[in-house]
């Protein structure tokens, strides 16, 4: 009888949720110690800006975790109030992610046509308000 074929190294459920999970505290042991809010890191700058001269949704989002990690939550929401309030459920799901993962099931969220509407819409939103006010 032959048995079923198991999940392997790379090919596993759990490589690719880990190595996000790996990247993710490698990136901030490096940001807790590089205060972007100073000049002369070696932080990415925002692509968009840096052709536009707008910020983008996502903008202030280093700075933003950086004062997270640094409990200057005041801070933090001033740097970007939406990716502030969506943190929580990107961390849901890379939780979920994970743990579908490590009991050797593959996971693929999906988003309907609504869902896909509201996160377009409230980026745009977003953008819009933070570069008009």
């Amino acid at each position: 009888m032959a048995e079923a074929a198991r999940p392997s190294g790379l090919r596993h459920p759990a490589a690719a949720p880990l190595a996000v999970l790996a990247a993710g505290v490698t990136g901030s042991a490096y940001l807790y110690g590089t205060n972007p809010h100073d000049p002369g890191h070696l932080l990415p700058q925002c692509p968009f800006r840096l052709v536009t001269g707008l910020l983008c949704p996502a903008c202030g989002g280093t700075r933003m975790t950086y004062d997270l990690m640094h409990g200057n939550f005041t801070q933090a929401w001033l740097d970007n109030r939406v990716l502030l309030l969506a943190a929580p459920f990107a961390l849901a799901l890379l939780a979920r992610w994970m743990w579908e993962g490590l009991h050797g099931r593959s996971w693929h969220p999906r988003l309907g046509g609504r869902g896909v509407a509201v996160v377009l819409g409230t980026a745009v939103t977003w953008a819009i308000v933070r570069n008009v006010f």
